[in-house]
């Protein structure tokens, strides 16, 4: 009987360490959701607090990281991070997007439109609500 309990008892240390080192290889997001390791953005410092709203002339590229998360780049490393408030479906797989403002600057309130690739013409997909802009320099 001990040599069973002993058994048993180092079949679930071994799977707790394997769980462990499972969970330690992972990368999780601000929401804590776990990230492949080609889902993560790149490592950036903050620069300032926050933001709801940016000016659209001040960024020329728009990378998007994956599917909840897109940089809004000057033409140096710096700019503004902003990470949605849910997964965008199809963002991550198309990485292009549209969007419409009648005003001169982007916020927290607009809507994103993933542009899906039909043979080579953009056709409108799912639409995404943006999170706040976090200033940001890249590393």
């Amino acid at each position: 009987m001990p040599k069973l309990a002993t058994l048993g008892t180092l079949r679930v240390l071994a799977t707790a360490a394997l769980g462990a080192g499972a969970l330690a290889a992972c990368t999780y997001d601000n929401r804590g959701v776990p990230m492949a390791a080609t889902e993560m953005a790149p490592a950036a410092l903050v620069t300032g607090p926050a933001q709801s709203c940016i000016p659209i002339a001040a960024f020329s590229s728009t990378p998007v990281r994956n599917g909840h998360t897109i940089d809004f780049l000057t033409s140096s490393k710096r700019g503004w991070r902003n990470t949605l408030p849910n997964d965008c479906p199809g963002l991550a797989s198309e990485r292009a997007f549209s969007f419409a403002t009648s005003l001169s600057q982007l916020c927290s309130t607009d809507i994103i439109r993933v542009l899906e690739d039909w043979g080579g013409r953009p056709h409108p997909g799912a639409s995404c609500g943006l999170g706040q802009f976090t200033p940001i320099q890249l590393r």
